[in-house]
């Protein structure tokens, strides 16, 4: 992504929210997104990161798709009478190549409720993950391959 395209989008995130267009506000949006764009210099110059737009977007409706199940979930899990939990530690083999997709898929994960990445193995290549309730680990790594994995090959290909 080009520093102007950054720059864009950070100035973007900061009008939406902060709710306003007038001048100050965008002028203090400018100069935070130079900030940040600063900050993260020597970050900006790694190879490029091919993103496809679409991809992104369906990466975010499945995260809030799957953060709201989770939190209805865990909700549900907490107010039984009788908290009848299975929690296991649970190690997801990951497909995806490189330091960023992997990070990320870890992160949605996290980010999840009832689930937490706590480790990330050395090669990249398997994801120990804490699940709150679960009864079939087959099912959570089939579930993590065949929805975050696959959305965020298809947003950063």
């Amino acid at each position: 992504m080009s520093r102007a395209a950054a720059f864009l989008m950070i100035l973007t995130a900061w009008t939406a929210l902060s709710g306003s267009l007038a001048p100050p506000d965008l002028a203090l949006g400018a100069l935070l997104a130079l900030l940040v764009l600063f900050l993260l210099r020597h970050h900006l110059d790694h190879p490029r990161l091919r993103v496809r737009p679409l991809g992104l977007v369906l990466l975010f409706l499945l995260f809030l798709k799957e953060f709201a199940l989770s939190v209805l979930a865990v909700t549900a899990t907490v107010l039984r009478p009788r908290l009848r939990l299975d929690p296991r530690m649970v190690s997801v083999p990951t497909a995806l190549e490189g330091e960023f997709r992997v990070a990320l898929l870890a992160n949605l994960i996290t980010l999840t409720p009832g689930t937490l990445t706590v480790d990330i193995s050395d090669d990249g290549r398997t994801l120990h993950v804490h699940a709150l309730d679960c009864a079939d680990p087959e099912a959570l790594r089939r579930g993590i391959a065949e929805g975050f994995e696959r959305r965020i090959r298809e947003a950063f290909p």
